[in-house]
């Protein structure tokens, strides 16, 4: 908490919020969520009864930041825990643990090693990286994604050329992104892009986004003819575009 500042909670109905409370020569009351949570700045000269009020007539837009600020700090948490050995991520749809510390001959070789099929992997297989058991969260994060990006190269290029020999469609090129938030794009020109952290999601999922920029081929745009484009090439879309609406591409989701 600032110097000076002192914890104050206000209810409303059902509803408490607690915030720090600093004093300052500014003309108005001000919000801001911060690390460590909502910081209320006001007059000096502003009564308590006046800022208690403020909160209350605030308290919808509070609530709301104070609940994503939360959800960020649960995807830190969890970011922090997962990047180590025995960590969990998802892969394909479902979660494989990280292990490093254990050379085996393919790890010997300086290279992850996945103990399953990696075109068809079970919950709780290991995927194992030629990393000592001690090695830090960077260097096992840089390992996992370097494998990610590896498997999501030959599983797009697949799915890529499934759906292009089922429509007679052709493409200029493709290649991974890493963008932050668009899973994918097409240009005019027949390039396409897709966002390598796919590969965490399900393959319905990344049949849609490639059906998706596929389907940017015939229509430049998101109109009722685009999506029935969409639903020519990957008739079960629906789902698949419901569940990638709850994800960014900018942290690993949460499946």
């Amino acid at each position: 908490m600032p110097l000076g500042a002192k914890w104050r909670i206000v209810r409303h109905g059902d509803q408490a919020v607690g915030f720090s409370l600093l004093r300052s020569r500014r003309r108005s009351i001000g919000f801001v969520i911060q690390d460590e949570g909502l910081r209320v700045t006001a007059p000096n000269w502003v009564t308590l009864a006046q800022i208690d009020e403020a909160v209350i007539e605030k308290m919808p837009w509070i609530l709301a930041k104070l609940q994503d600020w939360q959800a960020r700090k649960e995807r830190l948490a969890m970011a922090h825990t997962r990047w180590q050995s025995g960590g969990e991520l998802p892969y394909l749809g479902c979660k494989i643990i990280l292990r490093s510390g254990t050379p085996s001959a393919q790890t010997a070789q300086g290279a992850a090693y996945f103990e399953g099929d990696p075109e068809a992997p079970e919950p709780g297989q290991h995927l194992w990286l030629a990393l000592p058991h001690d090695a830090d969260a960077h260097r096992i994060r840089d390992m996992t994604q370097a494998w990610l990006q590896a498997r999501a190269k030959l599983w797009f290029g697949k799915r890529i050329s499934h759906f292009l020999d089922k429509t007679g469609l052709t493409i200029s090129r493709w290649r991974l992104s890493s963008a932050a938030t668009r899973w994918g794009s097409c240009t005019s020109d027949g390039s396409i892009m897709l966002n390598w952290r796919l590969i965490h999601f399900s393959p319905m999922v990344i049949d849609y986004v490639i059906a998706h920029e596929l389907a940017h081929l015939r229509e430049m745009n998101h109109s009722q003819d685009f999506w029935s484009e969409v639903q020519q090439l990957y008739p079960d879309y629906e789902q698949a575009k419901k569940m990638l609406r709850k994800h960014t591409p900018d942290h690993v989701p949460d499946l």
